[in-house]
């Protein structure tokens, strides 16, 4: 298994979603796939194809911003952020999600045994930051100083 195998696994999963391809998105899932939900949830790739066709789930943007895969044998878990805007449910959303994947190589294919996306807490983010900065410097940056720091955490 190489780095350029499982990146390649990935990017044909998040193209099914972009595409609304149900079968794009299966062709790269194990028959043992797992979905560790956000809150708490699991679900089976039966679940996850479906919701990748549906009019339920839409994306109006999706980004990955970090790719960082580790490889053991024929296993690699890939460290990654996921960053889509969209609905789902008829609820809107824009989230910042810290993902992990299992993928293994079984006969020459590639396949994701597991996902886990977990919320990147902005707000938490920015506080922690904030409290580092003042702990340093024993005082708030000027207005302006915090306007340009806070862009480049957000986006």
């Amino acid at each position: 298994m190489t780095k350029e195998e499982v990146a390649a696994a990935i990017q044909q999963f998040d193209k099914g979603w972009k595409e609304k391809n149900p079968k794009m998105v299966e062709s790269v899932l194990s028959p043992s796939y797992i979905y560790f939900t956000q809150s708490g949830g699991i679900f089976d790739s039966t679940n996850v194809v479906h919701t990748a066709g549906s009019t339920d789930y839409t994306l109006d943007s999706v980004q990955r911003k970090q790719f960082d895969i580790k490889i053991e044998g024929n296993t690699a878990v890939v460290n990654t952020v996921w960053i889509g805007r969209g609905t789902y449910l008829n609820s809107p959303f824009n989230d910042s999600q810290r993902c992990s994947f299992t993928l293994i190589k079984k006969k020459g294919k590639v396949e994701i045994l597991s996902e886990h996306y977990t919320p990147i807490n902005q707000l938490l983010k920015i506080t922690v930051l904030l409290f580092v900065i003042f702990n340093i410097n024993r005082q708030l940056p000027d207005p302006g100083s915090l306007y340009h720091f806070f862009r480049k955490i957000i986006t």
